[in-house]
């Protein structure tokens, strides 16, 4: 699990901006984003800030379940998960550096990309 993917879901559950959490907390909305985009790994007390402010107990930033949360996974389910995890990351960055280039380097990368994938 991404803690800012989870962070970011809760707050917009909540219909909340970076702004509303930045006025609870006391945290800057900069350090808020940067949270939620992954370039920053809060502390603990960070977290029950922001848990606070979300108004949801602090195990929810770690859960997703329904409910309050029950067995533990074991260290393969957790291995598997983190991989899933680090694919969607690096397509998450793919998809956002591909955004910012024009249509003929468009073009040229999946012509590239084409020609790897069928190596």
């Amino acid at each position: 699990m991404l803690i800012g993917k989870r962070l970011r879901d809760l707050r917009e559950q909540a219909s909340l901006s970076q702004g509303d959490i930045e006025r609870r907390t006391g945290l800057l909305r900069c350090y808020i984003s940067r949270v939620e985009n992954g370039h920053t790994v809060p502390s603990l007390e960070t977290l029950e800030r922001m848990a606070a402010a979300l108004e949801v107990p602090l195990y929810e930033l770690f859960y997703e379940g329904d409910g309050a949360p029950g067995s533990r996974p074991n260290a393969k389910e957790l291995a598997k998960e983190a991989e899933a995890e680090g694919e969607a990351r690096f397509l998450e960055k793919v998809k956002r550096l591909t955004e910012r280039i024009d249509e003929k380097d468009h073009q040229l990368l999946l012509y590239v990309a084409q020609k790897l994938a069928s190596r």
